[in-house]
């Protein structure tokens, strides 16, 4: 496979010569180097999917002017883990559709997890045929192929894969910030949670070799990169597809030896397989931040294995104690969503329980989201759409009263923050993320950006705290 992998690197590189040739003949029609805006919706594996495609079109030479309406080319880069994402790319369609009517020469194009879903492509292919190209999760590293073989046809380009097992290396990539980045250690999920579309759109799980993991974090390093943010679906089951496996926590021991590097992130972890090994590397790490995501979804046992998470209510409450006692300076946030089918009152109020006994710094919450083609949306019993408001709403008072009772535990304490960006209300502060995952603002300005500084807490504001630095 590596053998593949190495001779389709070198195809794509000259499809990109390719389209350097094409951007050049645009230049000269247009009177202006060509524009392209890539518009990302969805996590933070979308997020890096982006920078990999914005990359190829930096090196072939559009100029990114991050504006949909006014964009030679478009591309929206598609989530469906809810309906709503779904229909927000639709409105953006129907947006495009008489901006293009005005310039023919506008591309349209459309990636990601959306694209998966054959249903998507249909109504696209019936109702949006001002498409020009739809690829989905598995061949972005064809991106510069595809963009190529679109300019040069008359018709809607459509190249969707049902799986893949390749990985390539070593293509472009531009990244939003110069002192972070997202590395991809893994792709796919094998977990088939019920109410959950990811397994279908993603793939099997397929894990990367450490080696090139090591060396893109080394290279990034070089280049001026002191945090990184390990990516997968579910990151603590890393390794089982290698030849020579490895687990997560091995992983973790080795990418902490890379000299220079100051932060480690990681998402998503699921409860079912976080090991005592991994808390023990989390626990002596110099280098893991002091944050760790871990889904809940629901806290009732019986709807948890209606969802098929493979745990009970009282695993993950041990699991939740175990973490909280050997790193009693972790920051625990969760996902949790309501009005699974068959949820009632009482589930919710299993859910709160959990909520109220481990303290989650803080939670994304969610109303269930039918998605076509999973289990659970074929099940009888779903909720009443008020009924599952309700329940909403009082898990959401709970857990944003419990995570400003944890934020303020932090109140007068020094701690090290790095430095993002300017603070978007007030250009007197910059803003900056603490290990524990906190934003803290504070006086400083744009020549911080990308540094590690101390700051002492000074007063919370519920989510994030105002600070001083020391």
């Amino acid at each position: 496979m590596q053998a593949l992998d190495e001779k389709e690197l070198l195809i794509q590189k000259d499809y990109i010569k390719q389209a350097k040739k094409i951007a050049g003949e645009l230049e000269q029609k247009l009177g202006h180097k060509p524009t392209f805006a890539i518009i990302t919706f969805g996590c933070q594996m979308n997020a890096r999917d982006s920078e990999k495609l914005i990359g190829i079109m930096d090196e072939i030479g559009f100029v990114n002017n991050g504006e949909d309406e006014k964009s030679d080319f478009v591309l929206y880069n598609t989530c469906t883990v809810r309906d709503n994402a779904n229909q927000k790319v639709y409105g953006r369609l129907g947006v495009l559709s008489n901006l293009k009517k005005k310039n023919p020469q506008m591309k349209i194009a459309l990636c990601g997890c959306m694209m998966q879903e054959p249903s998507v492509i249909e109504k696209i292919k019936k109702s949006y045929r001002h498409v020009d190209l739809i690829f989905g999760t598995h061949n972005i590293f064809k991106f510069a192929e595809l963009l190529v073989t679109m300019y040069e046809s008359d018709r809607m380009v459509i190249d969707i894969w049902d799986n893949t097992e390749r990985i390539v290396e070593d293509l472009p990539v531009k990244r939003k910030y110069s002192f972070k980045s997202g590395i991809n250690i893994m792709f796919g999920c094998n977990n088939f949670c019920s109410y959950c579309i990811v397994p279908y759109v993603r793939g099997r799980e397929r894990s990367r070799e450490p080696k090139d993991i090591i060396r893109e974090i080394e290279a990034l390093v070089k280049d001026g990169v002191v945090e990184v943010m390990l990516l997968g679906q579910n990151v603590n089951s890393y390794g089982k597809t290698l030849e020579s496996p490895m687990t997560f926590a091995e992983l973790l021991q080795e990418i902490e030896q890379i000299e220079g590097l100051k932060r480690i992130r990681f998402m998503t972890s699921h409860p079912k397989d976080l090991s005592d090994d991994l808390i023990q590397v989390m626990k002596h790490s110099k280098k893991i931040c002091r944050h760790l995501h871990l889904p809940l979804q629901s806290g009732s046992s019986r709807i948890l294995k209606e969802m098929n998470r493979r745990y009970t209510k009282e695993q993950y409450l041990a699991l939740a104690n175990k973490l909280r006692t050997e790193i009693p300076d972790l920051s625990l946030t969760t996902d949790l969503i309501v009005g699974f089918p068959g949820e009632t009152p009482e589930d919710v109020d299993e859910t709160i329980d959990v909520v109220k006994q481990v303290g989650y710094d803080n939670a994304f919450t969610f109303i269930y989201s039918k998605r076509t083609g999973t289990p659970a949306a074929a099940m009888e019993n779903q909720v009443d759409e008020a009924l599952a408001h309700e329940g909403f709403d009082r898990l959401l008072k709970v857990v944003q009263d419990t995570a400003k009772e944890r934020a303020l535990m932090m109140q007068g304490q020094t701690m090290e923050a790095l430095v993002e960006e300017m603070n978007a209300q007030d250009d007197t502060l910059v803003t900056g993320r603490l290990s524990n995952n906190m934003i803290v603002h504070f006086p400083g300005d744009a020549s911080m950006i990308g540094q590690l500084v101390m700051v002492k807490l000074v007063e919370c504001k519920g989510f994030y705290y105002l600070g001083e630095r020391v």
